[in-house]
């Protein structure tokens, strides 16, 4: 199996703060992200290795639509692809991008919400279990 190799480089990003992550699970239809700062003058530079030939203009899309949305510079992004469709890398680089800004100093993404969000999945629903193993009431 040949794997295409494509890189791409957004200028005019808006430098953001976190620590490298990895997200996904690189199987059959699946895709993982690595996520690592990088001192590019404010650019967002992606690479991506896909086992998919030939799909380079809808990559190009899906990254072109991922960089408006979220404006991220001083990032380098690694895309390691086993045939995922443009609807879950776009979801991919979404939750990459969160989780890269998840683990900044303060804890806080880019949208402020991150926080809110923590709490709220850190109650315990009525009826779950707790770590004991016993229903919380």
């Amino acid at each position: 199996m040949t794997i295409e190799n494509l890189k791409y480089r957004f200028d005019g990003g808006k430098p953001i703060q976190g620590s490298t992550s990895i997200v996904g699970v690189l199987g059959s239809g699946n895709l993982e992200v690595l996520v690592e700062p990088a001192a590019l003058g404010g650019a967002c530079e992606i690479e991506v290795n896909t086992a998919a030939r030939g799909f380079g203009k809808i990559w190009q899309a899906v990254m072109k639509d991922f960089f408006a949305r979220h404006r991220a510079g001083d990032i380098r992004i690694s895309v390691n692809d086993a045939g995922a469709t443009p609807a879950i890398v776009s979801l991919r680089l979404d939750q990459a991008i969160e989780t890269y800004t998840a683990q900044n100093l303060s804890g806080i993404g880019p949208s402020g919400k991150d926080k809110g969000r923590k709490q709220a999945q850190q109650k315990t629903v009525p009826g779950s279990q707790s770590k004991s193993g016993q229903d919380q009431q």
